[in-house]
Protein backbone atom coordinates (compact mmCIF):
# COMPACT_ATOMS: atom_id res chain seq x y z
CA UNK A 1 0.00 0.00 0.00
CA UNK A 2 1.32 3.43 -0.92
CA UNK A 3 2.11 6.03 1.74
CA UNK A 4 0.11 9.26 1.49
CA UNK A 5 1.16 12.47 3.24
CA UNK A 6 0.18 16.13 3.02
CA UNK A 7 2.75 18.77 2.14
CA UNK A 8 1.24 21.79 3.81
CA UNK A 9 -2.18 22.81 2.50
CA UNK A 10 -1.36 22.57 -1.21
CA UNK A 11 0.38 19.25 -1.84
CA UNK A 12 -0.21 15.52 -1.53
CA UNK A 13 2.89 13.33 -1.71
CA UNK A 14 2.44 9.66 -2.60
CA UNK A 15 5.29 7.19 -2.03
CA UNK A 16 4.37 4.07 -4.00
CA UNK A 17 7.37 2.10 -2.73
CA UNK A 18 10.53 2.72 -0.71
CA UNK A 19 12.70 1.30 -3.48
CA UNK A 20 12.65 1.67 -7.23
CA UNK A 21 10.99 -1.06 -9.29
CA UNK A 22 9.15 -1.12 -12.58
CA UNK A 23 6.04 -2.21 -10.69
CA UNK A 24 6.20 0.94 -8.54
CA UNK A 25 6.85 3.06 -11.62
CA UNK A 26 3.82 1.66 -13.46
CA UNK A 27 1.56 2.32 -10.48
CA UNK A 28 2.83 5.89 -10.22
CA UNK A 29 2.46 6.42 -13.97
CA UNK A 30 -1.08 5.03 -14.01
CA UNK A 31 -2.12 7.26 -11.12
CA UNK A 32 -0.61 10.46 -12.51
CA UNK A 33 -2.15 9.73 -15.92
CA UNK A 34 -5.51 9.21 -14.20
CA UNK A 35 -5.20 12.58 -12.44
CA UNK A 36 -4.37 14.26 -15.74
CA UNK A 37 -7.26 12.60 -17.58
CA UNK A 38 -9.73 13.41 -14.78
CA UNK A 39 -9.05 17.14 -15.29
CA UNK A 40 -9.80 17.79 -11.60
CA UNK A 41 -10.75 21.38 -10.84
CA UNK A 42 -8.07 22.79 -8.55
CA UNK A 43 -5.15 20.57 -9.59
CA UNK A 44 -2.27 22.86 -10.52
CA UNK A 45 0.68 20.56 -11.12
CA UNK A 46 1.43 16.84 -11.42
CA UNK A 47 5.03 15.90 -10.59
CA UNK A 48 5.90 12.21 -11.19
CA UNK A 49 9.13 10.71 -9.81
CA UNK A 50 10.84 7.31 -9.89
CA UNK A 51 8.61 5.49 -7.38
CA UNK A 52 6.49 8.35 -6.10
CA UNK A 53 4.71 11.50 -7.20
CA UNK A 54 3.37 14.79 -5.87
CA UNK A 55 0.18 16.67 -6.69
CA UNK A 56 -0.10 20.42 -6.18
CA UNK A 57 -3.63 21.79 -5.85
CA UNK A 58 -5.59 24.88 -4.85
CA UNK A 59 -7.23 24.15 -1.45
CA UNK A 60 -9.83 26.84 -2.15
CA UNK A 61 -11.10 24.73 -5.05
CA UNK A 62 -10.67 21.21 -3.68
CA UNK A 63 -10.40 20.18 -0.03
CA UNK A 64 -7.05 18.47 0.80
CA UNK A 65 -8.74 15.38 2.23
CA UNK A 66 -10.94 15.04 -0.84
CA UNK A 67 -7.83 15.27 -3.02
CA UNK A 68 -6.17 12.50 -1.05
CA UNK A 69 -9.28 10.31 -1.10
CA UNK A 70 -9.52 10.65 -4.89
CA UNK A 71 -5.90 9.56 -5.25
CA UNK A 72 -6.49 6.49 -3.11
CA UNK A 73 -9.44 5.50 -5.31
CA UNK A 74 -7.26 5.93 -8.38
CA UNK A 75 -4.66 3.60 -6.90
CA UNK A 76 -7.24 0.85 -6.44
CA UNK A 77 -8.24 1.22 -10.10
CA UNK A 78 -4.60 1.30 -11.24
CA UNK A 79 -3.83 -1.97 -9.43
CA UNK A 80 -6.52 -3.77 -11.46
CA UNK A 81 -5.24 -2.60 -14.84
CA UNK A 82 -2.79 -4.57 -16.94
CA UNK A 83 0.64 -2.95 -16.79
CA UNK A 84 1.02 -2.25 -20.49
CA UNK A 85 2.39 0.88 -22.10
CA UNK A 86 2.39 2.32 -25.62
CA UNK A 87 5.80 3.93 -25.77
CA UNK A 88 8.91 4.29 -27.93
CA UNK A 89 12.46 2.96 -27.92
CA UNK A 90 15.25 5.40 -28.75
CA UNK A 91 18.89 4.82 -29.67
CA UNK A 92 21.22 7.27 -27.92
CA UNK A 93 24.86 7.41 -29.12
CA UNK A 94 27.45 7.59 -26.32
CA UNK A 95 31.14 8.41 -26.56
CA UNK A 96 32.47 6.57 -23.51
CA UNK A 97 35.79 7.72 -21.96
CA UNK A 98 35.59 11.00 -23.85
CA UNK A 99 38.18 13.76 -23.23
CA UNK A 100 35.69 16.34 -21.85
CA UNK A 101 34.22 14.37 -18.97
CA UNK A 102 37.69 12.94 -18.29
CA UNK A 103 39.17 16.41 -17.92
CA UNK A 104 36.31 17.42 -15.64
CA UNK A 105 36.40 14.37 -13.38
CA UNK A 106 40.18 14.70 -12.93
CA UNK A 107 39.66 18.26 -11.63
CA UNK A 108 37.45 16.94 -8.84
CA UNK A 109 39.26 13.82 -7.61
CA UNK A 110 39.43 15.15 -4.04
CA UNK A 111 35.63 14.83 -3.92
CA UNK A 112 35.63 11.22 -5.10
CA UNK A 113 35.76 7.87 -3.31
CA UNK A 114 38.82 6.86 -5.35
CA UNK A 115 41.10 9.86 -6.05
CA UNK A 116 43.65 7.69 -7.85
CA UNK A 117 41.47 6.41 -10.70
CA UNK A 118 38.64 7.53 -12.97
CA UNK A 119 34.91 7.24 -12.41
CA UNK A 120 34.77 4.26 -14.78
CA UNK A 121 37.73 2.58 -13.02
CA UNK A 122 35.88 2.88 -9.71
CA UNK A 123 32.50 1.78 -11.09
CA UNK A 124 33.99 -1.28 -12.79
CA UNK A 125 35.89 -2.35 -9.68
CA UNK A 126 33.07 -2.07 -7.15
CA UNK A 127 30.67 -3.90 -9.49
CA UNK A 128 33.07 -6.82 -9.89
CA UNK A 129 34.12 -6.33 -13.51
CA UNK A 130 37.60 -7.30 -14.67
CA UNK A 131 37.99 -4.26 -16.90
CA UNK A 132 36.47 -0.90 -17.77
CA UNK A 133 35.62 -2.29 -21.22
CA UNK A 134 33.56 -5.10 -19.67
CA UNK A 135 31.75 -2.60 -17.47
CA UNK A 136 30.98 -0.34 -20.44
CA UNK A 137 29.56 -3.34 -22.30
CA UNK A 138 27.28 -4.10 -19.35
CA UNK A 139 26.14 -0.48 -19.33
CA UNK A 140 25.10 -0.38 -22.99
CA UNK A 141 24.10 -3.98 -23.71
CA UNK A 142 20.59 -3.89 -22.16
CA UNK A 143 17.92 -1.20 -22.62
CA UNK A 144 16.94 1.34 -19.97
CA UNK A 145 13.57 2.67 -18.83
CA UNK A 146 13.05 6.42 -18.36
CA UNK A 147 11.40 6.53 -14.95
CA UNK A 148 11.54 10.29 -14.31
CA UNK A 149 12.46 13.56 -16.01
CA UNK A 150 13.62 16.36 -13.76
CA UNK A 151 16.29 17.70 -11.36
CA UNK A 152 17.12 20.17 -14.11
CA UNK A 153 15.00 20.71 -17.22
CA UNK A 154 14.98 17.70 -19.50
CA UNK A 155 17.28 15.42 -17.47
CA UNK A 156 16.11 11.77 -17.71
CA UNK A 157 16.63 9.22 -14.95
CA UNK A 158 17.04 5.75 -16.46
CA UNK A 159 16.58 2.36 -14.80
CA UNK A 160 18.34 -0.67 -16.31
CA UNK A 161 16.01 -3.38 -17.61
CA UNK A 162 17.76 -6.43 -16.16
CA UNK A 163 17.19 -8.61 -13.10
CA UNK A 164 18.41 -7.37 -9.72
CA UNK A 165 21.52 -9.58 -9.75
CA UNK A 166 22.81 -7.73 -12.84
CA UNK A 167 21.85 -4.23 -11.75
CA UNK A 168 24.79 -1.81 -11.80
CA UNK A 169 25.04 0.29 -8.64
CA UNK A 170 27.47 3.14 -8.07
CA UNK A 171 27.31 5.79 -5.31
CA UNK A 172 27.41 9.49 -6.08
CA UNK A 173 30.53 11.57 -5.39
CA UNK A 174 31.34 12.20 -1.73
CA UNK A 175 30.85 15.91 -2.47
CA UNK A 176 29.20 17.25 -5.63
CA UNK A 177 31.22 18.79 -8.44
CA UNK A 178 30.66 22.40 -9.42
CA UNK A 179 30.95 21.48 -13.10
CA UNK A 180 29.56 18.78 -15.41
CA UNK A 181 29.69 19.00 -19.22
CA UNK A 182 26.40 19.29 -21.07
CA UNK A 183 25.01 15.90 -22.16
CA UNK A 184 27.23 13.88 -19.85
CA UNK A 185 26.04 10.31 -19.35
CA UNK A 186 26.22 9.81 -15.59
CA UNK A 187 25.40 7.26 -12.92
CA UNK A 188 24.26 7.45 -9.31
CA UNK A 189 22.74 4.71 -7.16
CA UNK A 190 20.85 2.43 -9.56
CA UNK A 191 20.12 5.17 -12.11
CA UNK A 192 21.86 6.36 -15.22
CA UNK A 193 21.13 9.86 -16.52
CA UNK A 194 21.98 12.43 -19.15
CA UNK A 195 22.84 15.92 -17.89
CA UNK A 196 20.77 18.16 -20.15
CA UNK A 197 22.75 21.32 -19.35
CA UNK A 198 26.18 22.16 -17.99
CA UNK A 199 26.26 22.60 -14.23
CA UNK A 200 26.90 21.07 -10.84
CA UNK A 201 26.41 17.36 -10.25
CA UNK A 202 27.38 14.37 -8.17
CA UNK A 203 26.80 11.39 -10.47
CA UNK A 204 29.76 9.39 -11.77
CA UNK A 205 30.68 10.42 -15.33
CA UNK A 206 31.00 7.66 -17.95
CA UNK A 207 30.81 9.48 -21.27
CA UNK A 208 28.94 12.04 -23.34
CA UNK A 209 26.30 12.03 -26.07
CA UNK A 210 26.24 14.39 -29.04
CA UNK A 211 22.42 14.14 -29.11
CA UNK A 212 20.64 17.28 -27.90
CA UNK A 213 17.95 16.31 -25.37
CA UNK A 214 16.86 19.79 -24.20
CA UNK A 215 16.54 22.82 -26.47
CA UNK A 216 14.61 25.85 -25.17
CA UNK A 217 14.98 27.47 -28.62
CA UNK A 218 13.53 24.31 -30.22
CA UNK A 219 15.90 24.47 -33.17
CA UNK A 220 16.51 20.71 -33.34
CA UNK A 221 13.98 19.18 -35.79
CA UNK A 222 12.88 16.50 -33.31
CA UNK A 223 12.33 19.09 -30.54
CA UNK A 224 10.10 21.54 -32.40
CA UNK A 225 6.96 20.22 -30.73
CA UNK A 226 8.43 20.36 -27.23
CA UNK A 227 11.78 21.52 -25.86
CA UNK A 228 12.31 18.38 -23.74
CA UNK A 229 12.97 15.13 -25.60
CA UNK A 230 12.43 12.43 -22.99
CA UNK A 231 9.28 11.55 -21.09
CA UNK A 232 8.59 8.87 -18.46
CA UNK A 233 8.05 5.49 -20.07
CA UNK A 234 10.56 5.97 -22.89
CA UNK A 235 13.01 3.11 -23.43
CA UNK A 236 16.64 3.92 -24.26
CA UNK A 237 19.33 1.83 -25.92
CA UNK A 238 22.83 3.26 -25.57
CA UNK A 239 25.06 2.83 -28.64
CA UNK A 240 28.83 3.22 -28.09
CA UNK A 241 30.61 5.46 -30.61
CA UNK A 242 34.18 6.68 -31.13
CA UNK A 243 35.54 10.21 -31.51
CA UNK A 244 35.16 10.25 -35.29
CA UNK A 245 31.48 9.28 -35.09
CA UNK A 246 30.91 11.70 -32.22
CA UNK A 247 32.24 14.57 -34.34
CA UNK A 248 30.12 13.48 -37.31
CA UNK A 249 26.88 13.23 -35.29
CA UNK A 250 27.63 16.49 -33.50
CA UNK A 251 28.04 18.24 -36.87
CA UNK A 252 24.68 16.83 -37.97
CA UNK A 253 23.07 18.02 -34.73
CA UNK A 254 24.44 21.54 -35.19
CA UNK A 255 23.27 21.61 -38.83
CA UNK A 256 19.78 20.37 -37.93
CA UNK A 257 20.22 17.12 -39.84
CA UNK A 258 20.22 14.67 -36.94
CA UNK A 259 17.17 12.57 -36.08
CA UNK A 260 17.47 9.91 -33.36
CA UNK A 261 16.57 6.36 -34.34
CA UNK A 262 13.15 5.87 -32.71
CA UNK A 263 10.49 3.16 -32.98
CA UNK A 264 7.05 2.88 -31.41
CA UNK A 265 6.64 -0.23 -29.24
CA UNK A 266 4.24 -1.76 -26.74
CA UNK A 267 5.81 -2.69 -23.41
CA UNK A 268 4.13 -5.25 -21.15
CA UNK A 269 5.43 -5.50 -17.58
CA UNK A 270 4.03 -9.02 -17.21
CA UNK A 271 5.84 -10.20 -20.35
CA UNK A 272 9.03 -8.51 -19.19
CA UNK A 273 8.94 -10.14 -15.74
CA UNK A 274 8.29 -13.54 -17.35
CA UNK A 275 11.23 -13.25 -19.77
CA UNK A 276 13.45 -10.19 -19.36
CA UNK A 277 16.11 -11.13 -21.90
CA UNK A 278 13.51 -12.26 -24.43
CA UNK A 279 11.55 -9.01 -24.06
CA UNK A 280 14.73 -6.97 -24.46
CA UNK A 281 15.66 -8.93 -27.58
CA UNK A 282 12.24 -8.14 -29.12
CA UNK A 283 12.74 -4.46 -28.29
CA UNK A 284 16.10 -4.53 -30.09
CA UNK A 285 14.49 -6.23 -33.08
CA UNK A 286 11.89 -3.47 -33.23
CA UNK A 287 14.52 -0.73 -32.96
CA UNK A 288 16.69 -2.12 -35.75
CA UNK A 289 13.95 -3.69 -37.89
CA UNK A 290 14.90 -1.75 -41.02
Amino acid sequence: MSRYTFGGDEHVFVEVDEEMSLEAFFTSLAMTNAVREANIDGVIEICPANASFQIKFDPDKIHPQKMMDMLKEMEQTAEKKEAKLDTRIVEVPVYYQDPWTHETLMRFRERHQDPNGTDLDYAARINGFDSVEAFIKAHHSAPWFVSMVGFVSGLPFLYQMVDRSRQIQVPKYLRPRTDTPKQTVGYGGSFSCIYSVRGAGGYQMFGITPMTIYDPKQEAPYLRDFMVFFKPGDIVKWRPINREEYDSINADVQAGRFEPRTKDVVFSLDDFNADMDGTNAKLMEALYAD
